[in-house]
């Protein structure tokens, strides 16, 4: 295809960005015209719009490299985004129900959420450094701003801004590591580095400058040694916005991270292998014993999405089509994991708020049997107890990792996984046998259907979509190699 036919079809396969981007302008005016009063109808139309998205992503596969080669669009890409979006309208419909007490009912927070969905899906498709960082500092900047929207909470603030200075240094990272690699390798496209390392084999400069694009990566999935921000940020910002955090964006540079080691470093496997396996293993340990202390729940969760990330790259540690399978997996799984525990977590209100702390969800199974029962199921699904969903996760990167000889950190990580039982027992155990303190109010609608849904896909996993999920990760993996 010529790079001078810029016609529209020929932009095919950026259709779902295209629309996004225009969805997103036109929602701003909107929410500017209609003003607050209406932020409820914007919401909607914000996850209607993901869902119109999300269609077009499914429905008009169209592969390619437009842009000058900035832009890929394939399969994987494909199973990556609907993970994306799907992760970001769970948790648009997630902030609906309680939007006024966590200061969420501004409009303003459905666009900035739309926004940092579009730069993820520019992460996801990313071919070139350019185009990678201008998806991750798209994402990153609305997420800052979503960190912080609750203006007059302290705690919000403090999260947004420890995120923000944390975040640009890791951006700098990313930065210095790709000007090394452009130094090294004369080009920025991610195709064309591979057939430089292939031809001028490994430098030193070139090693330096994948540690320093992988540290910034790592950050953004929160990978040990740069988790520094999560459990912070995780408490500090309202609820909902959390539940965005824990989910399309760990997604997203998941994504980047796979596609980054897997097809752009992929003559220096031996290399990158090592970076994963240190931050697999000090990720999936660091959590386990981190999370033991915890009393709030949200730290807890932090540290828990700490753990499954290491759990995660595991899988992309073996360098193989069946640990990119794994990782796909994991990752739909834990998005499914995910929206369930905050749409309980957003449930356990008292009063005076929200629950903050393990002690105060004591006997809730009393009043709330359905809401304790979701939980426990999620919770026993996070440790990954078969039959649920969690063990068809780690059993896919476990898999992979077997497979390729890496015995040792397969040990490490079903010793960190048994470790982490602790704490996710605790809070069953809190729920189901200790005495009441606090009175729950009522459980709204939209959060019932979520908890059922993802309670019934975790239970049933293995019967429902545990086939349909792997076969369509695995050609999702495929048109990776």
């Amino acid at each position: 295809m010529n790079s001078d036919v810029t016609d529209f079809a020929s932009l095919a396969p950026a259709y779902p960005e295209i629309l996004m981007a225009l969805g997103v302008l036109v929602l701003l005016l909107l929410g500017v015209v209609l003003n607050k009063e209406r932020s409820l109808l914007i919401t909607w139309l914000s996850v209607g719009l993901l869902v119109a998205t999300g269609l077009i992503v499914l429905l008009q596969p169209a592969d390619g490299v437009i842009f000058n080669g900035l832009f890929i669009a394939d399969s994987f890409g494909r199973f990556m985004k609907v993970l994306v979006l799907g992760g970001a309208g769970l948790a648009l419909i997630l902030s609906i129900s309680n939007a006024e007490e966590n200061g969420l009912h501004k409009f303003e927070y459905s666009i900035l959420a739309l926004l940092a969905t579009l730069g993820m899906m520019v992460m996801v498709s990313a071919n070139d450094l350019m185009s990678l960082y201008v998806g991750l500092e798209l994402q990153s900047l609305s997420l800052y701003v979503m960190a912080a929207i609750k203006r007059d909470d302290g705690r919000a603030s403090e999260a947004g801004l420890k995120y923000f200075v944390l975040g640009a240094l890791s951006s700098g990272l990313l930065l210095y590591g790709a000007s090394l690699i452009y130094g090294f390798t004369g080009h920025t496209n991610l195709g064309e580095i591979v057939v430089a390392i292939a031809n001028e084999g490994r430098s030193i400069g070139l090693i330096f400058g994948v540690v320093f694009l992988l540290a910034g990566v790592a950050f953004k999935i929160s990978a040990v040694p740069f988790h520094m921000w999560t459990p912070d940020v995780y408490e500090g910002a309202p609820t909902p916005v959390t539940a965005f955090f824990a989910m399309a964006p760990k997604v997203a540079a998941m994504t980047l991270m796979i596609r980054l080691v897997m097809d752009t470093f992929a003559p220096i496997t031996s290399d990158w292998q090592q970076i994963v396996i240190f931050l697999s293993i000090a990720s999936m340990v660091l959590a386990a014993f981190a999370a033991i202390g915890q009393q709030s729940l949200k730290r807890l969760i932090a540290y828990s999405s700490i753990g499954h990330v290491g759990f995660a790259l595991v899988g992309l540690s073996s360098g193989t089509q069946v640990g990119v399978e794994g990782v796909a997996i994991y990752m739909a799984i834990y998005v499914a994991m995910t929206v369930g525990l905050f749409a309980c977590l957003l449930s356990f209100r008292t009063e005076t708020g929200y629950v903050e702390t393990i002690d105060e969800l004591a006997g809730a199974a009393q009043s709330r049997p359905f809401v304790a029962a979701v939980m426990a199921i999620l919770m026993f699904s996070l440790i990954g107890l078969p039959p649920l969903a969690g063990f068809f996760a780690k059993w896919h990167v476990f898999l992979a990792a077997i497979e390729a000889n890496l015995y040792v950190l397969s040990v490490i990580g079903v010793l960190a996984s048994a470790v982490s039982a602790f704490y996710y027992l605790r809070v069953v155990k809190v729920m189901f046998f200790d005495a009441p303190v606090k009175q729950f109010a009522a459980v709204p609608g939209e959060l019932n259907i979520i908890m059922a849904a993802s309670g019934f896909l975790v239970v049933t996993y293995y019967f429902t979509v545990g086939n349909p999920l792997a076969q369509w990760a695995h050609i999702a993996a495929g048109s990776l190699f």
